[in-house]
């Protein structure tokens, strides 16, 4: 790859085309930068200074362009700055003829359209049929080469933006270019933001603020964390920093002793419940796994079940006729998954056992390892343990998994929730105790 590098850099201005704007012969190539793009780190053959951007860059510091983000070579002249601003012009002049030429509308093409030129009735001229079709086909052309998702004609904005155009007569007007929208019109838009929020702002030296931190990874794997304050107006977003969120509250502990670091109480019991429930088989986790696996093995059986009723026609429609509800393909990215398609697979229970010990069931699959576990009774015990024992930590995880303040109430609700936990638990192993005695 540094060879195509070193090859690339070595190209003389014989090989300046379309594709290669002049103004890189008077650099020298020293990296590509990003995978995509056309993105280098050059040194500048007139001052040796070195730099990386795009090509925009490169004429910017040649030509003396201020607010591009880079520094202005002082070591071309007067008469050499001409030469390149020549040279630029005829690469756009030959740019743009050798463009592809435009294609005609639809209306200019003629398509679609029946009746000889000038025919059209007064009541088509008077309401402007023709030239309302004609500005529908610009939009649509303009979607179609823009590649803009279809979503975007459901923006407000869009329609808001044709119809004030419409209502007011602006005579040659511009709508605006490449560099007003990023620039100016950005830095507007930015400005009525920060005004707009400036209200919930203001309450936080009265009342307090929380910065909150969500950890998550870009579709490069690099980690993210989005910063975030609440408080009791709203949350508003701050900033999203490239790092490594394990040691991120560790950090700010480290800077900034009067601030504490607390993780979030629902991430932290759906990560317990994920222990519980799918616990891993490694040297760490032995006990856990050690206590839990018949769980998981639960868990396991109940999707077999839903998988083995969803994914054919025939099992599903026999499936439909036997209970109003249908089974829940709840992603693994939700909080308390399992328990969630456990509660599900509970409440249907009466529809699941007629369906499998029905006659249509029956000539349709003779013998099958769900109608096993469908009609025992043991099976379905284990069920009812586990929502029994995870209840709590379920509730919990519901209640504050909510926009609102509701720290003050974890500590409260934790403790009622765990004396309710230890009575379940208790209850369990009496009845065990008794079954066992009796047999």
């Amino acid at each position: 790859m540094a060879s195509q590098e070193t090859q690339q850099q070595t190209q003389g201005s014989s090989d300046t085309d379309r594709d290669q704007p002049p103004l890189w012969e008077h650099m020298t190539k020293l990296q590509k930068i990003g995978a995509s793009g056309g993105a280098w780190k050059f040194s500048c053959k007139f001052c040796g200074e070195t730099r990386q951007g795009s090509y925009s860059r490169v004429k910017a510091h040649l030509l003396g362009i201020k607010g591009f983000g880079i520094s202005l070579c002082q070591s071309v002249t007067a008469g050499q700055k001409q030469m390149m601003k020549r040279a630029e012009e005829a690469y756009e002049k030959k740019k743009a003829e050798s463009n592809a030429k435009e294609v005609a509308l639809p209306c200019e093409a003629g398509v679609g359209f029946k009746k000889r030129k000038g025919s059209s009735t007064p009541i088509e001229r008077a309401f402007g049929v023709e030239i309302r079709d004609q500005l529908d086909q610009e939009i649509a052309r303009m979607f179609y080469t823009g590649g803009l998702p279809f979503n975007l004609a459901r923006n407000p904005h869009y329609l808001r933006a044709f119809q004030f155009a419409a209502a007011n007569k602006i005579d040659g007007y511009v709508p605006p270019g490449y560099n007003k929208l990023r620039t100016t019109l950005l830095q507007k838009e930015k400005e009525n933001v920060h005004r707009q929020l400036e209200p919930l702002r203001s309450t936080w030296k009265e009342k307090g603020v929380s910065i909150v931190s969500d950890g998550w990874s870009d579709p490069t794997r690099k980690p993210l964390i989005n910063f975030m304050a609440t408080s009791g107006n709203g949350p508003l977003f701050l900033n999203s920093v490239n790092c490594f969120g394990e040691a991120a509250g560790k950090l700010i502990e480290s800077q900034f002793p009067h601030i504490y670091w607390t993780p979030c109480v629902v991430h932290t019991l759906n990560l317990a419940m994920k222990n519980i429930c799918s616990p891993s088989n490694v040297e760490t986790n032995a006990l856990a796994y050690e206590q839990c696996s018949w769980i998981k093995d639960v868990h396991g059986d109940a999707l077999a079940i839903k998988n083995f009723i969803m994914n054919h026609n025939m099992r599903l429609s026999i499936f439909s006729k036997f209970t109003p509800l249908r089974l829940l393909s709840v992603a693994d990215t939700r909080f308390a998954s399992i328990i969630v398609m456990l509660k599900r697979l509970k409440l249907i229970k009466t529809g699941l056992q007629a369906m499998v010990i029905s006659e249509e069931w029956s000539s349709y699959r003779e013998d099958d390892i769900v109608k096993a576990k469908i009609v025992n009774d043991e099976w379905w015990d284990k069920v009812s343990y586990i929502l029994s024992f995870t209840g709590p930590i379920y509730d919990m995880i519901r209640a504050y998994d909510t926009d609102k303040p509701c720290l003050h109430l974890v500590y409260e609700m934790w403790y009622l929730h765990w004396v309710g936990l230890v009575l379940i638990l208790i209850s369990v192993f009496v009845r065990n105790i008794v079954i066992d005695s009796y047999y």
